[in-house]
């Protein structure tokens, strides 16, 4: 075990107990309307049923099916804890924690080798609930209103890593045809 995360997860620290304490900073009234406007109790309905029922779970042993049955009974407690966690910055030591399975890599010959298997990382739904309230904001609010630079390539319509590795190499290659002078600051 030691090897398969020495291997997968190099220069990582594995925390005993709680880990870390995260620091939390004090709230404005800015952040609470902010908060109050991303986490609404049909935004959190949304994103709680968006997950698939019986997905694996992690650290907390909660599965999206408890949260979606129970909807009408968490909710509002939800709206809470993710309004307090969006306006102080705190996130809940639990929700930073992630249960890693290594998974066989398929058509393997053997199993012996270290990187004949590949780590899945499972996170809290609730952190993954409050991801999707944010980045569902993000996408169709923020950026509805200040649509993003045409090569910026996050939140983009078939942009992704690869558009954006071939547009770099594209420039790179046109500047080696042409003898010119190639720089990238990343």
């Amino acid at each position: 075990m030691d090897l398969l995360l020495a291997t997968h997860f190099p220069d990582s620290d594995v925390l005993e107990g709680d880990g870390v304490p995260a620091s939390v900073r004090r709230a404005t009234r800015v952040d609470w309307r902010v908060a109050a406007t991303i986490i609404t109790y049909r935004r959190v309905e949304w994103a709680i049923c968006s997950f698939t029922p019986y997905k694996s779970t992690d650290m907390d042993g909660i599965f999206p099916v408890l949260l979606q049955e129970g909807r009408e009974i968490v909710i509002p407690y939800l709206i809470r804890i993710f309004r307090v966690c969006l306006a102080t910055g705190y996130v809940p030591a639990m929700w930073c924690q992630a249960k890693v399975v290594f998974l066989p890599k398929p058509d393997m010959s053997s199993y012996c080798g270290h990187r004949d298997f590949r780590p899945i990382s499972l996170t809290s739904f609730l952190l993954k609930t409050m991801e999707r309230l944010v980045h569902r904001y993000l996408r169709d609010e923020t950026l509805a209103l200040l649509p993003l630079r045409r090569n910026q390539h996050e939140y983009q319509l078939e942009n992704s890593v690869e558009t954006a590795l071939h547009q770099l190499v594209v420039r790179i290659e046109k500047a080696i045809d042409q003898q010119d002078i190639a720089l990238g600051v990343f």
